[in-house]
This record gives structure tokens, sequence and C-alpha cells, in this order.
């Protein structure tokens, strides 16, 4: 791989510019890591120069991605808006992409194809998004991007690459979008502000776990068709969402992978945009983050040998329990917290770490991050990286023609096999 370009490209100014936004409570409790993806485009593919132009076009309406992270003088963090640009580089590869590209899945690790970031905690200063443009000598294309999650979270970044991909086919006729930037307005405490829950235990704490070499945790990567999952919603027996059947059929089948007792218990880190339940809701267009979460929690003999139904309605009553009173009761603790001079930030989980008996599911079913074209046509795959935490699972529409669903997830290598053996039983 040959560097051919590093720059930083400073889109035209918004109004917003020269603002010193402090982070939101939402913001904070996001974990402190660039998340990073690679989309893969066959010749021919869009020229550098397009992408390039529809970037600054794009980024004009997100003016936070062009900023950095600081600290101010109290020692707390906040967004610069600065308009310092997105880290933009450019490679070119001699390989032909389909040589590499087998079946969606990359013959090597991605690593290379998207920008390399710094470690948490030592990101003030670099910039907030950075792409990457790998050029093979086919033509094709390969878009490595990242992103830093306090800045944004997935439906935000969706949008923002939507809009990248939009302005780079339609070219002078791009209409710029108008997210709701407003971040101030998402996290607002009551006058008298009141939390009614533990939030300090529940967003603000890192759970201790076993931490062993990175190198046996094992990322997979699951396909699983249409059918497969329209047979999962008939062993449910009642209406259920794609993402809740799913989830309780890997719930399932990564606990009897991994051999636990029957007594122990499991819970899964359950990701919820609270867009729509707060009070009142949160329009769907803001840029910024707005990620609660879920703890569905059974003791793993249930887990095993209870029902798809009863499992899922596990799974949607935990879900349910993020409602406008828990939103609420999360500002109002940020506002207490502000009060007393503290600043809440969620610790980072150290690579190695093993969630074992536990687990962390996004869900990122509704983004449109596989369908992003560019101009010449969706991409032929979308990858993650490898994730160094043990339990972590993204679920995501898959590329495929035949559609269906893929689960990227970290086991540890000693539960692969059994993993790979029962997980479409």
């Amino acid at each position: 791989m040959e560097i051919t370009s590093s720059t930083m490209v400073k889109p035209v100014p918004h109004p917003l510019v020269g603002e010193k936004v402090p982070l939101t409570l939402f913001d904070r409790a996001a974990v402190d890591v660039f998340v990073a993806m690679v989309l893969a485009y066959p010749a021919p593919a869009p020229s550098n120069e397009a992408l390039k132009d529809g970037l600054l076009k794009a980024v004009v309406a997100f003016p936070h991605l062009a900023g950095r992270l600081a600290v101010d003088e109290h020692g707390r963090h906040f967004l610069d808006v600065n308009n310092e640009g997105v880290l933009l580089i450019e490679t070119k590869l001699p390989a032909n992409l389909a040589d590499v590209l087998v079946e969606g899945r990359m013959a090597t690790r991605v690593d290379h194809l998207y920008p390399t970031t710094p470690e948490p905690g030592h990101n003030n200063g670099d910039a907030l998004l950075q792409i990457q443009l790998n050029r093979y000598g086919c033509g094709g294309l390969v878009v490595g991007m990242c992103s830093h999650h306090r800045v944004a979270d997935g439906h935000s970044m969706s949008m923002f690459f939507t809009a990248w991909a939009t302005a780079v086919r339609e070219g002078m006729d791009f209409i710029m979008p108008t997210p709701f930037l407003n971040r101030a307005e998402t996290a607002l405490p009551r006058s008298s502000p009141a939390p009614v829950f533990d939030h300090r235990s529940v967003e603000f704490t890192c759970r201790e776990g076993t931490v062993v070499p990175v190198e046996r945790i094992k990322n997979l990567t699951v396909h699983f068709t249409a059918e497969f999952v329209a047979n999962l919603k008939a062993r449910v027996c009642a209406r259920c969402s794609t993402f809740q059947c799913l989830l309780a059929h890997v719930w399932k089948k990564i606990t009897a992978a991994r051999g636990l007792k029957p007594e122990e218990f499991t819970t899964v880190r359950v990701a919820v945009n609270c867009r729509g339940r707060a009070e009142p809701p949160v329009p769907m267009n803001f840029f910024g983050n707005m990620v609660l979460w879920a703890f569905p929690r059974l003791q793993v003999w249930d887990v095993l040998n209870s029902s798809y139904s009863s499992v899922v309605e596990t799974i949607r009553d935990a879900v349910a329990r993020i409602d406008g009173e828990y939103v609420q009761s999360f500002v109002d603790f940020g506002g207490v917290a502000d009060a007393n001079g503290e600043e809440l930030i969620v610790p980072t989980v150290p690579a190695g770490s093993m969630l074992c008996p536990d687990a962390e599911v996004d869900s990122w079913l509704r983004f449109g991050f596989h369908q992003l074209d560019f101009g010449t046509g969706e991409p032929a795959a979308f990858l993650l990286p490898d994730w160094p935490v043990e339990g972590i699972m993204f679920l995501v529409p898959s590329h495929k023609e035949n559609g269906g669903f893929d689960l990227f997830i970290s086991i540890a290598e000693e539960h692969v096999a059994t993993f790979q053996q029962i997980c479409y039983l």
C-alpha cells in the first residue's frame, strides 16, 4: 500500500463555527473510541475527486465533525467547533479488488484500510471524522471511515454518510440537509432535578471482568438469510421485530457455547435510541448522541430452556423500561452532577476484556450503511474491524443479493467451534 495523499479538508464555515459546545450527558455516556467501518466498491467506482467534493459539501451541514474534542480550564470536555477539518487519506494498492474480496469478505484484516486512530483518552486535537480512500489496481475502491463516538451515535453517522453519498451522486443538484444541531435542548434537566434511578451504577460504571490476551478473542461474521429469520419469527408465535428474534436466538446460542452454569445470570446490554422516547421527543434528525441501554437479564437455565417468545418478551420488557421517565431521570442525574462540579465520564473497557457471562449488542438494522451509493451502485461488502472485547455484537442488514442479516460477534477462541456448530440450529 502506498499513501499518495494525506490532507485536512476544511468545508465552508457553518454559522456554529467558533462555538465551544459542552458535551451532553449522552455524549459523556458514549464510549471514548473511534468507530470504524469499511465499504468495498468494485470498478467502475467514483473518482477520489468526486468523493472529496461531495465530502466538502456534506460536512458543511454537520459542523461538529470538522471540530475537535478539547478540555477547558476546569477540566471539562467540550466540542470545539473550530472547522479544523476532516482527515482525508488516499492510498493505492496494486492488487485487484476481486482477488482480496471473496464472497463479501476481505482475505485479510481490514485495519490497514481505515485511518489509524489514537488510543482512548489521547484523542483531544485529533480529527473527529477520518476517511481513507483505497484505490486498487483494477479501479475498485475501498472506503474506510472512522468517527468519534462522543460526537455522534450510529443513527447520526448514518444520516451524515447518506448525505455524503447523495452529494457525490447529485453533484451541483445536491440540496443541503438541515439536521437538528442544538445539543443542549436534548438534555435539559428539570428546574429541580429529581433522578429516580441509579444512573451512576448503570451508565457510568464499567463492569470489571477478566482480561485476556487480545489474540484469544476471535471475531466472526454469521449470515442469517431472510428465510431463516422468518422461521425464527414463526417460533416466537407472536409479533416481534427482526432485532428481537435475532437477539433471542443469538443470546441462546452464545450462552450455550460458553458452557455456563445453569444457575448463573446472564445480561445483554442493548443500545436504545432515545430520540422518540424522550418527553417531549427529540427530532429524529438530531445529530449527536441520544442512546441509553436496556439490560434484559435471565438465568442461564431460562435462556437455554425457555421458549423463544419468553426470551423475546424479556428483551422487549427491558427495552420498554427506557421510557420518557427514565430518560428524564438520566438527564436530571447529569444536572445534579453538573451542579456539584462533577464531570461524569464513562470508563473505557480495556482491550482483551471478557464480558462473559454477559454480552452487548448494537442494532444497525435501520441504518443505511449497506446502501451507500456514491453513484456507481451499493457496496459489494460492508465490513467492521475486529473488536478487542469479547461479547460485543453488531446486527446489520446484509449486502448479499438475497438480503438477510449479518451478525458481527467477538467470541473467546475456546467457544468458537461450538458456536459455529449450533448457531443455525
